[in-house]
């Protein structure tokens, strides 16, 4: 999770995976939301040169865009732990509002 948060602080785009319910109630400041379900549609609208680091509720499906994109040419990452290792970190979470959110 550390390397992950190291990353995104250098620069690395945070990509969201979750759903639109997941996002709303709390995100990272400053990720890109992007569901997993309208990954096919819409990578092409992803930085091919910027490292991307993953991230859903706890690892798995954001390994698996992780994986998919890798495969296309992207440089990617998996948030190991998702959201809820990001929250248990301190880091912050945030609603669209800039209140504070829930994972």
């Amino acid at each position: 999770m550390a390397a992950a948060a190291d990353l995104v602080r250098g620069g690395a785009l945070l990509l969201d995976v979750r759903e639109d319910h997941e996002w709303a109630a709390g995100h990272a400041p400053g990720a890109i939301h992007l569901p997993m379900s309208r990954l096919a549609e819409e990578a092409t609208r992803l930085p091919a040169d910027q490292k991307i680091v993953c991230v859903c509720h706890l690892g798995g499906r954001s390994a698996m865009v992780a994986s998919a994109l890798a495969g296309a040419g992207w440089e990617t990452v998996n948030l190991a732990g998702g959201m809820e290792a990001w929250h248990a970190a301190g880091l912050p979470v945030v609603t669209d509002d800039g209140q504070p959110g829930t994972v």
